[in-house]
């Protein structure tokens, strides 16, 4: 049995965007939140997910790094890649917060709570496609616009169970 080609099936290295590729995420969420630019390295993981690296490392001293053990990531879950589109996550949306301008939706206390248990809004906003998700000053990641709904991408994991904890 070949070890080697088990491990490499295993863990599959995370790729270090290049320059260009960086550019067209950042035309991506300028055109859908009016953010200019990002500041550190993008990685991707899989073909969707893109993960954000602002620590002291090179790209050189990552690559070496990624040869000699496996990183399952480096830095922040940042965003997802969906069919030619941009999905912030929640920590996309706090990162970034002070350069969002467009396609955000805020909430009331009570769709806060309901958005917050990772149900949908059932809600016409007059968007469509990803819109930012704002309960007062706080950034709540990402949901989908239809005509009738917001569709919401919160993990099960980091939903509230107690709708009673929001100010």
């Amino acid at each position: 049995m070949d070890y080697q080609k088990i491990k490499m099936n295993i863990h599959k290295q995370f790729k270090i965007l290049s320059l260009k590729e960086k550019k067209q995420i950042e035309n991506k969420l300028k055109e859908s939140f009016g953010i200019k630019s990002i500041y550190g390295t993008l990685l991707q993981k899989s073909e969707e997910k893109i993960f954000l690296f602002q620590g002291s490392l090179t790209i050189p001293e990552l690559q070496r790094l990624e040869r000699l053990i496996p990183i399952e990531r480096a830095g922040v879950y940042f965003a997802k890649l969906q069919k030619g589109e941009i999905r912030l996550s929640i920590e996309g949306t706090q990162i970034l917060k002070d350069q969002i301008t467009k396609n955000i939706f805020e909430l009331d206390k009570k769709q806060t709570e309901i958005w917050m248990m990772g149900e949908e809004l059932d809600i016409q906003t007059g968007m469509k496609g990803f819109i930012i998700i704002k309960y007062k000053e706080h950034f709540l990641g990402c949901g989908k616009a239809s005509f009738e709904k917001i569709s919401n991408f919160i993990p099960k994991n980091r939903r509230l169970k107690n709708r009673n904890i929001i100010k």
